[in-house]
């Protein structure tokens, strides 16, 4: 072995996954290693590039992962490894790698990758611990929470392979088996014996052992089947099906009841099947609003993105990580829309503004397609141009309002929308409007704050966001009875059973003997935690959970409680999601026969969570006085 590739040996054997591998492994790793000097600055690979065949070793210095807006992601070190992940799922790069100090880096081929890491058992374990291990999750980029969260969880979720597998006997012609793959447009054939795999047949051999002339088309496909198969587990993750396909050579995996080839063969998962599962994750979905040219488009997208709600609860991914990834797809198909409204106009905005999400999407917690609540900010203008820039905004309102409609996102009946006057105001008039709230706290004004208090900046000038917010926290700090008075509203809905511990139940109107989940369940939480927040006077944190999560670090002495509220929350918002995907409806109203006893005992439990935090409040701003 030469120097350098000595060299590298020496160094290589120190780190992960380099430090598994046999000595005579490692020997030939290190043959073949290219070795790259980088000055300061230099890129290494770029956003949306075609992934190469390689992925790197920090030998020296350091490398910068950075996302679509410059942000800095990760930072690699001596003896981190990166692109590992790109390589593996192929396609394009998603960050941009580049030189933040002056560096030298080894580069490793997906060809020493397959022939000598994944085919060694501990270094393939550890390639699977760095699917996770090597993804950030970003919650301050627009886009990028999107793109880390989801390719992360499509990583690490159940693979959805075909639960119907064509399958024949091993005395089975080949020419019979070629006609039984054609009639039912399937690119491989599974030999099974009493139900169990014992060989696979695909597109591949046919082309290779009977097209050259190696094989008779008469011959049993005993005569050509792969065997034995790999089999795994229905629970088999999209990051496992890739390293195994990666490790064996080959582009189908056999799914049987207990992963072995000893038991009933369920099923049959492709490279063309993971292929597709990366089509449909929440990141092509944002990429393909980007490019759609109209309402029509992004109506199609927006129901696929239902699709891929019910894909993550039966993965159980957590509900709160289901409601970013669809919040992030409601926000790019406002974008979008906007743009296509804003080349409706026939000039360019009259002054700079924000367009607003409030409620439930303000706060990232809209999973199903509901009624729109959404609102203007624009900003200052001398009094002479104000009614032709408040036209101008109403207008562009009503293009934006009318396209969300078409998507599947209905106009609010109480109209608190950006194309309705009273929500379509300057930055001044929305300071002044929030300060007559605050300072007049009647239930109309309170009614009113719970919603707008909760508001998400989704497009324009977010320096308009920040003066708002100042705003309104010097109104509220000096009006402290306002907070008395938004506690209060706060209790309007006590825990959801009566005295003999029955739940509470719509007693008239269209939803009759239906409880409400929405108004006497997850609403009560949703109240307290902005309640609580806004006494601490935090500005940036509208999302409930977040909320929670930071009482419990600025008030530990109520931890237990926080976290309570916190998995009731995550509960109710879950079982309203599937209600909802269930009935094809909001999910708000639910008919309780129909429940479970197991849902109606999970139902209750979230109950005495609101009861605890509505004893806090009650104690804290002292709201027993008031009742």
């Amino acid at each position: 072995m030469n120097t350098i590739a000595l060299r590298i040996n020496d160094f290589l054997k120190d780190f992960p996954p380099f430090n598994l591998l046999t000595k005579s492994q490692l020997i030939e790793i290190s043959k073949a290693v290219d070795v790259h000097y980088l000055e300061n600055g230099s890129a290494i690979f770029d956003i949306n590039q075609p992934i190469e065949q390689y992925f790197y070793v920090v030998k020296n210095g350091a490398i910068g992962l950075f996302d679509q807006n410059n942000q800095l992601i990760d930072q690699c070190d001596e003896g981190d490894i990166f692109g590992l992940r790109a390589l593996i799922r192929k396609g394009t790069y998603i960050l941009k790698a580049k030189a933040i100090e002056e560096s030298v880096l080894y580069s490793i081929s997906s060809e020493l990758l397959n022939t000598y890491i994944t085919t060694n058992a501990e270094a393939s374990q550890f390639l699977m611990q760095s699917f996770v291990a090597n993804t950030k999750v970003i919650n301050n980029s627009e886009d990028s929470v999107i793109i880390t969260n989801d390719v992360l969880y499509s990583d690490l979720q159940s693979v959805d392979y075909s639960k119907h597998p064509i399958t024949c006997s091993k005395i089975t012609t080949i020419k019979e088996a070629s006609i039984i793959m054609t009639d039912n447009h399937v690119g491989s054939i599974v030999v099974v014996e009493q139900e169990r795999p014992i060989g696979i047949i695909t597109d591949k051999d046919l082309r290779t052992k009977i097209a050259t002339g190696k094989h008779k088309i008469n011959d049993l496909v005993s005569s050509i089947m792969s065997s034995p198969v790999i089999t795994y587990p229905k629970t088999i993750t999209v990051a496992e099906a890739q390293i195994a396909m990666l490790r064996h050579k080959i582009t189908h995996l056999c799914i049987t009841e207990d992963g072995t080839v000893n038991t009933k063969l369920i099923g049959i998962l492709s490279e063309h099947d993971i292929i597709v599962l990366r089509e449909h994750n929440a990141s092509s979905l944002v990429k393909e609003i980007r490019r759609s040219k109209s309402s029509e488009q992004l109506k199609n997208i927006r129901n696929r993105a239902q699709d891929l709600i019910e894909r993550y609860l039966d993965q159980n991914i957590p509900i709160d990580i289901v409601a970013r990834i669809i919040s992030s797809i409601n926000d790019a198909i406002t974008k979008r829309i906007i743009d296509i409204a804003l080349s409706k106009m026939p000039s360019k905005p009259p002054a700079e503004f924000v367009w607003l999400s409030i409620g439930s999407q303000g706060r990232q917690e809209q999973l199903l397609l509901t009624d729109q609540d959404n609102a203007i900010v624009f900003e200052d203008v001398d009094a002479q141009d104000y009614d032709k820039t408040k036209t101008y905004f109403l207008e562009l309102s009503d293009f934006i309002t009318k396209d969300l409609e078409a998507v599947g996102f209905e106009l609010c009946p109480a109209e608190m929308m950006a194309n309705n006057p009273k929500w379509c105001l300057s930055v001044t008039e929305w300071s002044d409007q929030f300060h007559k709230w605050i300072t007049t706290p009647d239930q109309n004004s309170l009614m009113l704050s719970t919603i707008f208090f909760d508001y998400d900046n989704v497009y324009g000038d977010k320096t308009l966001v920040k003066q708002l917010s100042e705003r309104i926290f010097q109104s509220i700090e000096s009006n402290d009875i306002f907070l008395t008075y938004l506690g209060r509203n706060a209790l309007q809905n006590p825990p959801p059973l009566s005295f003999f511990r029955q739940f509470l139940v719509e007693a008239n109107g269209e939803h009759k003997d239906y409880f409400d989940i929405k108004a006497r369940a997850i609403m009560p939480l949703v109240d307290a935690a902005r309640l609580l927040i806004l006494s601490h006077n935090i500005k940036s944190v509208n999302n409930t959970i977040e909320r929670y999560e930071k009482l419990v670090e600025l008030e530990p002495q109520n931890k237990d409680t926080y976290l309570f509220c916190i998995d009731a929350f995550k509960d109710l918002l879950r079982f309203r999601t599937e209600q909802g995907l269930a009935n094809k409806d909001s999910g708000r109203f639910i008919d309780l026969e129909s429940l479970s006893k197991g849902n109606r005992l999970k139902l209750k439990r979230s109950f005495k969570a609101v009861k605890s935090i509505q004893e806090l409040i009650t104690t804290r701003f002292k709201l027993s006085q008031l009742m």
